[in-house]
């Protein structure tokens, strides 16, 4: 079955010096400001909750390393693709083949691609038809209310999938009067983008719908320099829809449907007797994913008792052809049935506590079907979990979490997971220590287990990926809460690790190592200039002190945002730098495989907006307008400069 979705058929290299120039020259007006600091005091507003914990916790009270991105910032950025503003984020490493919409993952903390959870409106969508691991090529920016990055492992909450981190989206939601709002732009390489939304609520109810349509010409992914030109475009449809009730005063009911219709152009790796080079090829994947959840949540108690029920589901369905020809078919689903109770208490009136204990129950099924010339396979995966947690709030200044999980698999040992984590405020000087401490488990996909195409044959001797990982960090506000510096070290211990090998997949010898430093600065330099600023420093060794591929050993990035003609007028510049990392070169029919260094390189970004109305923007922006020449992945050239223009709108009906 072919898809076709709605109307498609550290400091010796040069660039990291200057990108550190940039941080330092940021940090440098932020302290020349001081004085402008005391006189006109800008703050800033702590952020919203996040769900770092089985409940919502307010930010100061998370030991777990976490960042967030507001619909704000991704309005202001003019992206289109969420992992364009994620790669700003600190411990954060994207990785595209090549053009917008092309394969992209996202690794944390120098942790693989499927060591991170991607959970949209609380619905696992790691695609469960292949290697289990989330293309943020494919996730428009859109209908994006918040997203939050928790780093380091939370097996104990999220089981497999996520000894690296989380990436939790939180799709928007309709509030008051009824809205509709529009975004138009069209720019280089063809491109064409186009979403629009109607939204509302009142007390008793809630809803949103979103229609994002995107299409872009692209270009040649293989290298031009290896005498390749065809272009490789992508299509995308993306449909949302939220909708929240509330029947009675203690009853809340919520239903969520997405559905993401993808075409992606590629080029191939042909298997040959020499070196393996990418090559132009009519290739085409074809990409239809489908989400739905339906959540009951019931309070008691006061609210001090509440009870959650949900159920979702998340398919993906995927094509892969040449000429037109499919070449390769696999179809996925995830299935999951959870109970949640939480209570919360106090101990005695006289001491200043709040405790929480939470208990969860959970089913999750996992489907595959791959279809090729090389082999049909029909696997099915069901795990159980109970999972326990507990939160403490002493005197709204230290916050301690623990949390216990146990999974029984069908196809694997039962596991057991823990995590712990800690929160400490000292009280009047602006200071937060943060820290975690966590076990994770990783169990091998059903494609690596038993996975077959051209080049691939499953390992169905592989075992569970394990980790420890653990980090400790100072969160510091200064000049009366205009800028916040953060400082963290992580370290992540993973045995069994499994990485591909040519043809197959096999688990790493021995324990592979990853530490690190993150270093994290923004403030307000004056109300209308803000700075923010990320370094990150990543070590990862296999068992014999080899550096581990596709990690850059340094990641930074720099923004400014300057508002100006009384508040209708933005411009938000952002510099990102990718360090060197190393990559495989394959040979000899994907038999032999040589370690090759790839070039470092910065990609400048300049967004603007000009409100000509209260309800009208216009937008413009330029990406890479150095118009560097780089590759994240070896063989995969990356789009170089393009300018785009649009207008935004938001109209009360």
């Amino acid at each position: 079955m072919r898809v076709r979705f709605m109307y498609f058929n550290l400091i010796s290299n040069l660039a990291f010096r200057q990108i550190l120039l940039f941080f330092v020259c940021g940090l440098v007006v932020l302290l020349g400001a001081m004085e402008a600091l005391a006189k006109t005091p800008a703050t800033i507003l702590p952020k919203t909750v996040v769900t770092a914990n089985l409940v919502p916790s307010p930010e100061r009270a998370i030991g777990t390393s976490v960042s967030i991105v507001t619909s704000e910032e991704i309005q202001r950025k003019q992206v289109n693709s969420v992992s364009d503003v994620l790669r700003e984020l600190p411990g954060i490493a994207v990785l595209r083949t090549g053009t917008v919409g092309g394969f992209t993952q996202l690794r944390i903390r120098g942790a693989e691609g499927n060591h991170t959870l991607v959970i949209i409106d609380g619905v696992k969508v790691n695609d469960p038809s292949g290697g289990s691991e989330f293309d943020f090529g494919s996730l428009r920016a859109a209908d994006v209310e918040r997203i939050e990055v928790l780093r380091g492992p939370q097996s104990s909450i999220y089981g497999s999938d996520a000894i690296g981190g989380v990436v939790n989206i939180i799709t928007k939601r309709g509030f008051g009067p009824a809205a509709f709002t529009s975004i138009t732009e069209a720019g280089s390489l063809n491109t064409t983008n186009a979403a629009v939304s109607l939204s509302g609520g009142g007390m008793k109810y809630n809803y949103y719908a979103g229609l994002t349509g995107y299409q872009t010409q692209g270009h040649s992914i293989a290298p031009e320099s290896e005498g390749n030109s065809e272009i490789d475009g992508n299509k995308n449809f993306t449909f949302n829809f939220k909708a929240g009730f509330k029947p009675l005063e203690n009853l809340d009911i919520d239903v969520f449907i997405r559905r993401v219709g993808d075409i992606t152009e590629s080029d191939s790796q042909p298997a040959v007797s020499g070196t393996i080079f990418t090559r132009d090829e009519d290739g085409e994947t074809d990409v239809d994913q489908r989400t739905g959840k339906l959540l009951l949540k019931y309070s008691m108690n006061d609210g001090n008792w509440q009870h959650l029920l949900s159920a979702s589901k998340h398919s993906h369905h995927s094509d892969t052809s040449v000429k037109k020809e499919i070449t390769f078919e696999a179809e996925g689903e995830k299935t999951r049935f959870n109970y949640q109770t939480n209570m919360f208490f106090s101990f005695l009136d006289s001491i200043d506590s709040e405790n929480r204990v939470t208990l969860l129950i959970e089913r999750e099924t996992d489907k595959q079907v791959t279809r090729s010339p090389w082999g049909n396979n029909d696997h099915t995966i069901t795990n159980y979990s109970l999972v326990g947690e507990y939160g403490l709030d002493f005197e709204g200044q230290l916050f301690i979490t623990g949390g216990l999980r146990h999974d029984k698999n069908n196809i694997f040992q039962n596991a057991n997971t823990f995590r712990l984590t800690s929160s400490y405020l000292l009280k009047g000087t602006g200071a937060r220590f943060h820290g975690s401490y966590g076990k994770g488990v990783k169990n091998p996909t059903l494609y690596e287990l038993f996975g077959s195409s051209a080049n691939y044959e499953g390992n169905p001797l592989l075992n569970p990926e394990k980790s420890i990982g653990w980090d400790f960090g100072l969160e510091q506000a200064l000049f009366d809460d205009s800028v916040n510096l953060d400082i963290t070290y992580f370290n992540n211990r993973i045995t069994n690790l499994i990485q591909g090998s040519g043809n197959t997949s096999k688990n790493l010898s021995g324990m592979t190592k990853i530490d690190g430093i993150e270093i994290s600065l923004e403030g307000k330099v004056f109300n209308n200039l803000i700075f923010s600023g990320q370094y990150t420093y990543t070590n990862g060794k296999d068992d014999t002190g080899k550096s581990l591929i596709r990690r850059a050993r340094h990641l930074a990035s720099t923004n400014f945002i300057y508002t100006f003609y009384d508040d209708r007028a933005k411009i938000d510049l952002g510099v990102d730098y990718n360090g060197e990392q190393w990559d495989v070169q394959f040979s000899n029919y994907f038999a032999s495989q040589k370690n090759i260094l790839l070039d470092d390189f910065i990609l400048v970004n300049v967004a603007g907006s000009y409100d000509l109305t209260d309800k009208v923007t216009l937008l413009g922006r330029v990406e890479n307008i150095l118009d560097t020449k780089h590759q994240e992945v070896w063989g995969f050239d990356g789009p170089g400069i393009g300018a785009f223009i649009g207008i935004r709108t938001n109209f009360g009906l």
